[in-house]
This record gives C-alpha cells, sequence and structure tokens, in this order.
C-alpha cells in the first residue's frame, strides 16, 4: 500500500513555534495542504505567507482551550481543507518546576486542561472522519517526562503520560482500520519558548535548561514527524523516543568532541 503525502491535508495545532512551526515547513515542502492553529494570528500569517509558494494553507488563530471557537473553526473550513487526513497534536505547555508542595494549581489546571483535555477534545473531533473514511494518522507530542519522572516534572509529566496512553488505547479501539497513531517523545529540545513559559518569562532560567548542553532542535523532531508519515501505509509507529546526545536516562551532561 503506498502513502501519497502531497495529496492529503493536516491540521498542527501550536503551529506559531518551535515543533509546530519546524513541522509545517516541512510539511508544506510534501505538498500537503496544512490547516495551522494557534492564538497568535499575526505569526501565523506570517507562517502562512512563507509556506504559500509551497502549498495551500489555511489558519486558525484560536485557543485550544476555547472548544466552543474551536469547534465553529472546524464547522468553518472551507471546503478544500474540510477532509482532514492527519491530526498533529502539538499544542502544550509546561509551567514551573517548582516540587508538587510549592506550586500554584492554576498551573496544574492549565497543563492538565492544555495537554489532556483540549487534546482529546480535538481527537474526538477529527476521528469520526478518519474512521468514516478508513484513512488518516494522528500524531500526539509527548515527551519523555510521561515515561521517566524527574524532580520538578509532577502534573507535567502526569499530562504527558496520559498523552501515551491515549495513543496506546486510540490504536487499539482503531484497530481493523487502516487509521494510525504515534506518539512523538522529545527529550530536551532547544525550544526556549517552551522554557520561557514555562518560567512565567525568566530569560535568565530558561537559558540555564540548555547550558553547556547541545539539546535536541524542532527541526529533528519535524524530520522525525515527516519520516513517520512516509512510512507505508500498512505500518505503523507506535511510539518514538528522542534524546539528544547529551542526554540519558540518569540526567543531562556535556558531552566532549561533538
Amino acid at each position: 500500500m503506498t502513502n501519497n503525502l502531497n495529496e492529503q491535508t493536516a491540521l498542527i495545532t501550536g503551529a506559531s513555534s518551535g515543533i509546530g512551526k519546524a513541522t509545517a515547513e516541512i510539511l508544506a515542502k510534501q505538498g500537503i495542504k496544512l490547516i495551522l492553529l494557534a492564538r497568535r494570528e499575526a505569526l501565523l500569517k506570517e507562517l502562512q505567507a512563507d509556506l504559500s509558494p509551497l502549498t495551500k494553507c489555511h489558519i486558525v488563530a484560536c485557543d485550544i482551550n476555547n472548544h466552543g471557537k474551536l469547534l465553529q473553526a472546524l464547522a468553518d473550513l472551507p471546503n478544500e481543507f474540510k477532509q482532514i487526513d492527519i491530526l498533529i497534536n502539538n499544542a502544550g505547555l509546561a509551567l514551573g518546576l517548582n516540587p508538587a508542595h510549592e506550586t500554584d494549581w492554576i498551573d496544574w489546571q492549565t497543563m492538565i486542561n492544555t495537554n489532556c483535555l483540549s487534546l482529546a477534545f480535538l481527537t474526538r473531533q477529527i476521528l469520526p472522519g478518519l474512521v468514516k473514511r478508513n484513512h488518516g494518522h494522528i500524531i500526539n507530542i509527548g515527551s519523555i517526562a510521561g515515561s521517566y519522572a524527574y524532580k520538578g516534572a509532577n502534573v507535567y509529566g502526569a499530562t504527558k503520560a496520559f498523552v501515551e496512553q491515549f495513543s496506546s488505547n486510540l490504536r487499539s479501539d482503531l484497530l481493523g482500520t487502516a487509521i494510525r497513531v504515534t506518539n512523538v517523545e522529545p527529550g530536551m529540545l532547544n525550544e526556549s519558548e517552551f522554557s520561557l513559559v514555562r518560567f512565567k518569562g525568566n530569560q535568565e532560567q530558561a537559558n540555564d535548561v540548555y547550558s553547556g548542553l547541545e539539546p535536541l532542535r524542532s527541526e529533528d523532531i519535524a524530520e522525525t514527524i515527516r519520516w513517520i508519515l512516509a512510512q507505508p501505509a500498512h505500518i505503523n509507529i507506535n511510539n518514538i523516543e528522542i534524546m539528544p546526545i547529551h542526554q540519558a536516562l540518569a540526567g543531562p551532561t556535556t558531552v566532549k568532541n561533538l
């Protein structure tokens, strides 16, 4: 069975920066039509302009936690974008690295709402169409934090464990269909905006995360997503874990002569 990417449409959440933006850029080169969803309309318009010579793009400026607006945006998709083949659930965040007894409950609630509830909500909206057409691929962006505990990860790690288990259970429910489900688990990433959000805009703390290290790049994950999508249609990549050479289960460290 073949897998013609240039005949497909992908919805990418969190598309305005980081992994989402890098994935949009690499999938545009494959000729995949793109629905780019994120909160910041100005950044989405810039990305749309950059990618328009390569493929057709439709932007949705919406907070993924605003489910009413999200439903309306899906209902209002132009006809050529209504049939979504690929859903890339990338939108997510981490807030803080404090121990559990010192965290802000609102931070916990925001991570659960974004990383779990809204991911599941959007998946539930797209899934019936995939099943009806017996075609499609859901790629969830998890984290190694969902598999390996570390100090300060508390609820963030728990939300990514949800993503891992949700992905596995989706695959079980879809057994007997041609729909594929993959959970991608990056390790340390050079996504400075991710760390800025985590540390509430503290640039010094964000920079310290990567001090002396060479982390993964957003482009590395985007290329992995392209490879996953390009596999023959009879192959499902269940789960893929990616770490930089500077990181192992024992924690991050510096490496000489890279």
